[in-house]
């Protein structure tokens, strides 16, 4: 099965920028909507594997033509810095994810799994026998506040990788790319963004390096691209996405030149012919609403915006050619039936946020309200 994407080439002619964009010909699947599920932590995997009740969870936001992409899911045993978030290097991880997929494809969607490496952004109580997380740098993160505003995240100094070791966290993608196609994905994201190893090695306020991996721009890109090539190489372009956030400096991690970062890594992505690019926008739009145009008329695939938006910004970027999909993470969270809504611009549930990380396998995570109890 080839999977393909709105890019350039499609233009939406209906009014409403959300439904009926493309149409189904050469066997191609075609998106029908333009709301993306935008990977949301959600901290319910117990021991890092998929439980049962996100079979619930991702049906429940997956409609016909619909693109949902995971939580990030980690790529190898040294990836995680979270609690409770899923792999997909273990058999048994591979196991637990085909129901989830396959109760995802029952209803029409389309399902991505993104996968990821925390970096140093962790602490020796998520390592493989209690070792030092491994990072671009040597240089700490400060303690920071969790996502539930009350707890601390300590992080253990990282151990700075040694060149001859980044081929082997290269291949730890490779292999998690290959295991998403195992339990049926139709293709991964590779988390490149907010401050995780991957940015830890793009953004020159961590990346202190002296080896080919550090200094320069080209240098700093080079890890998320062999990356790329190494996956695009197992899996085949039109499997594969990336996401990166060069305006953000999540966990510690911003850059001198955020722009030439972005038009560098749109630019150099064009080599590889990949499904799509996924940017997070600052969301302090009202200052700079255009920050990302210039990666989005450099990359010559589909682009996807996230960032805060809402119905209205989404579809004004659409249709100002800003973005040809918009990934919505916290308001679909909260209605599980957003597509519908948007298109009868109905009124949206209001999220928690006490409950996103908590471990409760239903509470604030498959018991919002439908528009109809019917659904």
């Amino acid at each position: 099965m080839e999977l393909s994407l709105p890019d350039s080439r499609h233009t939406c002619t209906s009014s409403n920028y959300f439904t009926g964009i493309t149409h189904t010909t050469n066997g191609l699947v075609m998106l029908q909507m333009r709301v993306v599920l935008a990977p949301l932590t959600r901290s319910r995997s117990y021991g890092n594997v998929p439980q049962p009740h996100a079979i619930l969870y991702y049906s429940q936001r997956t409609s016909k033509g619909g693109l949902l992409i995971s939580e990030a899911t980690g790529v190898s045993d040294t990836a995680q810095g979270y609690p409770d978030t899923p792999g997909i290097w273990t058999k048994e991880q591979v196991e637990a994810w085909k129901p989830i997929v396959n109760a995802v494809h029952a209803k029409g969607g389309i399902f991505i799994c993104q996968i990821w490496h925390v970096g140093r952004v962790s602490n020796s109580g998520y390592q493989p026998n209690g070792q030092a997380p491994v990072s671009s740098t040597d240089k700490p993160l400060t303690p920071q506040i969790r996502g539930n505003g009350i707890d601390v995240a300590q992080f253990t100094p990282p151990r700075r990788l040694r060149t001859d070791e980044i081929p082997q966290i290269v291949n730890d993608f490779r292999l998690a790319a290959r295991n998403a196609m195992e339990a049926g994905f139709d293709g991964v994201e590779i988390h490149g963004a907010h401050g995780y190893l991957i940015e830890q090695f793009l953004k020159d306020e961590v990346n202190d390096r002296t080896d080919q991996y550090g200094g320069s721009l080209e240098n700093r890109c080079r890890f998320a691209l062999d990356i790329v090539e190494a996956v695009v190489n197992e899996i085949g372009a039109d499997k594969v996405g990336i996401r990166f956030s060069p305006f953000s400096d999540y966990m510690e991690s911003g850059d001198s030149k955020p722009k030439e970062l972005g038009l560098y890594l749109a630019n150099a992505l064009n080599k590889y012919g990949i499904l799509y690019c996924h940017m997070f926008e600052p969301r302090e739009k009202i200052e700079c609403p255009h920050s990302l145009v210039p990666m989005r008329k450099s990359f010559n695939g589909t682009f996807i915006a996230t960032g805060g938006f809402d119905r209205e910004e989404g579809n004004n970027a659409v249709a100002e050619g800003r973005a040809n999909l918009i990934a919505f993470g916290r308001w679909f969270l909260a209605n599980p039936d957003l597509p519908k809504r948007f298109e009868l611009n109905a009124p949206l549930n209001k999220y928690n946020r006490d409950t996103f990380y908590t471990s409760d396998p239903v509470l604030g995570y498959t018991d919002y309200p439908f528009l109809d109890s019917s659904a």
